[in-house]
């Protein structure tokens, strides 16, 4: 299997490498055909535009001479791979950590699944991995997750491969190193198959050079979840959502759902006392906007959760304020100290919600934990 196979370049974008870059080039070249390779020199300071003079004839070296960051170079390869007509495009780190022996691995994954991206999945495990790429990663993996509902082992790998015809459909919006995260969830979000792939990662201290800011980049990476995150909440998965009940059909949904005999016994104990807990709490207009995503990432059983977080439901909202106001007052003596449930007004609640707002927290949690205690119970003597 070569790169020709599937019409398919190389993108090496490059700042600060000369350690190491002129290795990965000559290895490149010993696999690929000249002309398959596109270099994005991201403003190097270093020896590396001169380095690069060299293979002008034998690779397309795109130059800048200011550096504005690793998403812009990917996206100037991007472009510069679709102006020449390649249909995929693998992306691979310049700092060494990535091996080009291992490309056939993206092949032969992109032969199987046309059209799908291509993931190179790092062991972040293995000895020498820095502790923050590891954190880094377990961070970026779980909002990649909550996202899209996909589950990958390593979301910030920058060895890939991509469908580079949903690439010139896309406009992105970002330029540094949370572009890769930015790519990877609107392709998500299109439908667009994510496969991994195992890949060999080194790590060496002594030649390798890495530009990620920890403060500055995080911080770049956390606005651009929090964008996502709101996208997610109000549109993306409503519709994921919407188009699972057209594939499948309401009542069959939920009737599988809320059945579902593999499921454990805790499993659905868990979820009916997590929708008692987000049914009461006093959150009130945002139960099911902050619980539905937390029970779709913790796997629990939506149906039953929804059905226990009806609890709240109109005639049973001024029992619940009332027992919220009842249960604070044991802890907030200076509150109000209601009778009965006709002494519940609605200057009363304003003025006194510290005390309900303690007492609705302290209520919801009791009766999560005494849903789930009685449902488990049950669970046990009818179900086994």
């Amino acid at each position: 299997m070569t790169l020709k196979d599937i019409n398919c370049c190389v993108i090496v974008p490059t700042y600060n490498n000369i350690n190491t870059i002129e290795r990965i080039l000559e290895s490149l070249l010993l696999f690929s055909g000249e002309q398959d390779i596109i270099v994005v020199n991201d403003g190097s300071t270093d020896r590396t535009p001169y380095l690069l003079l060299k293979y002008t004839k034998r690779v397309t070296v795109i130059d800048y001479v200011l550096n504005h960051g690793k998403g812009f170079a990917l996206r100037a390869g991007f472009k510069q791979a679709i102006i020449m007509g390649y249909d995929n495009a693998i992306t691979i780190d310049s700092d060494g950590q990535h091996q080009v022996s291992d490309i056939p691995i993206f092949l032969e994954a992109a032969a199987k699944n046309p059209g799908a991206v291509i993931m190179g999945s790092r062991d972040m495990e293995q000895e020498g991995v820095p502790g923050k790429s590891s954190f880094g990663n377990k961070f970026s993996n779980f909002w990649f997750k909550f996202e899209t509902g996909i589950s990958l082992p390593d979301t910030q790998t920058g060895f890939r491969l991509y469908p580079l015809a949903e690439i010139a459909e896309m406009k992105l919006y970002t330029t540094k190193f949370e572009t890769e995260i930015e790519v990877l969830v609107r392709l998500a979000w299109r439908n667009v198959p994510i496969i991994p792939v195992k890949i060999d990662v080194i790590y060496d201290k002594e030649e390798r050079v890495t530009h990620f800011r920890p403060f500055k980049d995080f911080a770049r990476i956390s606005v651009l979840n929090t964008v996502l995150v709101i996208l997610t909440l109000l549109y993306y998965l409503p519709k994921r959502l919407i188009g699972k009940i057209k594939k499948k059909g309401l009542w069959k949904i939920i009737k599988e759902e809320a059945v579902k005999p593999e499921e454990s016994n805790l499993s659905k104990a868990k979820s009916i006392g997590f929708g008692f807990f987000m049914g009461i709490v006093p959150v009130w207009g945002f139960q099911l906007l902050i619980g539905i995503p937390l029970s779709i990432y913790f796997r629990m059983n939506k149906v039953l959760f929804l059905a226990a977080a009806n609890i709240s439901i109109p005639p049973f909202i001024p029992i619940i304020i009332y027992g919220s106001y009842k249960f604070g007052g044991l802890f907030y003596k200076d509150g109000l100290q209601l009778t009965s449930i006709e002494n519940l007004t609605l200057s009363s609640i304003h003025v006194n919600f510290v005390q309900y707002f303690i007492g609705g927290t302290l209520l919801a949690t009791a009766t999560g934990v005494v849903g789930f205690i009685i449902t488990y119970l049950l669970l046990v003597i009818f179900r086994g």
